[in-house]
């Protein structure tokens, strides 16, 4: 299929013979986005002040719901991406326009920008364990270490999927192997304080738990709304129900499993930086330096997945710079967007309220794209039309733009369950105000209210 492109060729649509995932290289990228440490300090994040809001059954049960949700988003949106081999900032011109992919394409890019920050700082603060323990104390800089480690990433991400296929593979293996690990060691030496923090606490089923929730599936929230940029990298010939279960199984069992871990070790020592925390947990230095190392492995695993490709395919999208020039870009946004802030080792809530507000963005987008693709247009978008400079997709979709806004203001009303408020409203008022009002947008054709034009 001939399409007219602009910028680097890595917008243009994936062919069969472009497509490089199989199945465990897919699951791998899953299990290694999900064992990160931004995810166990998620699950850190129930226990505040030493006082656990959640017990383990509420925890586990909030984690279950969150995971199926994400599984379910996943498949159900991964579809476009997969069919047509489009990326994401692709597919959101469907919806709404050209143009106005530039606004609905940042709320996507800046929380993974932010995140990326995020695990870089972890992962910089890990990377200083490192270099205290080699240089016996006299080096002691998170900073640097930070700013190694996205230098570091820019390089590594600059190969594209063939160097994240490889990073993957074995950080799914590793990384999985470290949390069975600490587990173990948990449950040994310190189930008396998990019991007491945690086990045993009374915790809620009210609106925090509900609230949980949220921050559980808010952390993927970003990732499943661009399910086409991984889902186009997917080799041809999978059914819509094995590719649910090539994101339920490795999720449920990596990041799962990492928000439990998350919350005992919270429980056992005291930090909610798993960069701090890990390592406390030793006495010997070689296996403190261990741990260390592969924090770092995790976080560069998780940013290469989940936090590098959309910013960079976004970036490419405002400057028509290439690839590598993109990620490069990528990197020194994160670098400038003060993760420190939102990761300290006596409170984790700065966190969750980071997931928490922007999700009240990406529930109305993730709704607009769904009820667009499955409900609008039956599935099918003219392709050559959306790469077509003054095509039927160019320009801005109103009725999008007032579907975001209006399900983004609702979701601020009640900022706990804002991904849930906006998902539910946006999804409503798209067709509605589709149907009823711009009774002459071009962003009708090919849908099923193409006639009221």
């Amino acid at each position: 299929m001939a399409v007219e492109t602009t910028g680097d060729e890595s917008l243009k649509p994936n062919g069969p013979e472009d497509r490089t995932l199989g199945a465990f290289g897919y699951m791998s990228l899953w299990v290694g986005d999900g064992v990160n440490m931004g995810n166990m300090t998620l699950g850190a994040s129930v226990i505040v002040a030493g006082m656990a809001v959640l017990n383990i059954w509420q925890t586990i049960t909030a984690a279950l719901i969150a995971i199926g949700i994400v599984s379910t988003f996943f498949a159900l949106n991964d579809r476009a991406g997969y069919k047509y081999g489009i990326p994401y900032v692709a597919h959101l011109r469907a919806s709404f326009g050209k143009k106005g992919t530039l606004l609905s394409s940042l709320l996507r890019a800046v929380p993974a920008v932010i995140w990326y920050g995020v695990q870089s700082w972890i992962g910089g603060t890990a990377l200083n364990e490192v270099f205290k323990i080699l240089s016996s104390g006299a080096f002691d800089n998170v900073f640097v270490g930070f700013i190694i480690l996205i230098v570091a990433q820019i390089l590594l991400s600059m190969k594209g999927f063939k160097s994240i296929k490889v990073v993957e593979s074995v950080a799914s293996i590793v990384l999985m192997g470290i949390v069975i690990t600490v587990f173990i060691i948990l449950m040994k030496d310190h189930s008396a304080a998990i019991s007491t923090s945690w086990i045993n606490a009374k915790g809620t089923w009210g609106i925090e738990f509900f609230a949980y929730i949220m921050v559980f599936l808010g952390n993927y929230a970003a990732i499943f709304l661009s399910a086409a940029d991984y889902s186009r990298e997917l080799k041809t010939g999978y059914t819509d129900r094995k590719r649910g279960l090539l994101y339920f199984v490795p999720i449920i069992v990596a990041y799962g499993s990492v928000i439990v871990v998350g919350a005992m070790l919270a429980s056992a020592t005291g930090f909610t930086n798993p960069a701090r925390g890990l390592p406390a947990l030793f006495d010997s230095v070689y296996m403190q330096l261990f741990i260390s190392i592969f924090i770092v492995f995790g976080a560069i695993a998780v940013n290469l997945v989940a936090n590098i490709v959309t910013p960079a395919y976004v970036v490419q999208l405002f400057t028509k710079l290439n690839y590598k020039a993109s990620v490069t870009i990528t990197g020194l946004l994160a670098m400038g967007s003060f993760p420190w802030l939102l990761v300290q080792d006596d409170n984790a809530k700065g966190l969750d309220t980071f997931v928490h507000v922007y999700s009240a963005f990406l529930g109305p987008l993730i709704a607009i794209l769904l009820v667009d693709f499955y409900f609008m247009r039956k599935q099918h978008i003219d392709i050559e039309e959306l790469y077509k400079k003054d095509g039927c997709f160019d320009g801005v979709n109103p009725s999008a733009l007032l579907a975001l806004g209006i399900g983004t203001a609702a979701a601020f009303v009640f900022v706990d369950l804002a991904w849930l408020i906006g998902l539910i409203v946006a999804g409503i008022a798209y067709p509605i105000i589709t149907k009823t009002m711009f009774k002459s947008s071009r962003f009708k054709r090919g849908t099923i209210f193409e006639k009221t034009t």
